[in-house]
């Protein structure tokens, strides 16, 4: 379960807190090549990593004006996580996680986010399906 982000203050001093969104938009499995890991062989060679993201968004304002502008364009937003996952290897999946968490607050109407990053190839001495990472963060 993710956490709700903060309530946000009121403009007027007799007004009450104003909840935050409850509406989400998902995109899940976004698959990226990249070079991030520990190892030479993984920075030579690369891997798939597999990306979720959930925004708390309000959805309100588009779905009542049906106006693109007043939401997230989602295949927009896919492409820009993409270009961000293959972008600057880094060591940590958990750096990964953080690189794509704050792209995603850089969009106007969201509030908070919820990111995994999966590596399901990595290197790992034993059977496994995937290992991933997960954080949520919001605006401060």
């Amino acid at each position: 379960m993710t956490a709700a982000p903060p309530p946000v203050e009121p403009q007027h001093p007799d007004a009450a807190p104003i909840a935050p969104p409850r509406d989400r938009l998902t995109l899940t499995g976004i698959r990226a090549h990249a070079h991030h890991g520990i190892f030479g062989h993984e920075r030579r060679d690369g891997q798939p990593f597999i990306i979720d993201v959930e925004l708390s968004i309000d959805l309100a304002p588009a779905a009542g004006s049906d106006d693109i502008t007043r939401t997230v364009h989602y295949g927009d937003l896919a492409v820009e996580i993409v270009e961000a996952v293959e972008a600057d290897p880094v060591d940590l999946i958990e750096t990964v996680a953080e690189r794509i968490a704050e792209l995603c607050l850089r969009h106007g109407p969201v509030h908070a986010v919820t990111v995994t990053v999966h590596k399901p190839k990595a290197p790992i001495p034993v059977p496994f399906d995937d290992v991933s990472v997960t954080i949520t963060r919001g605006r401060a």
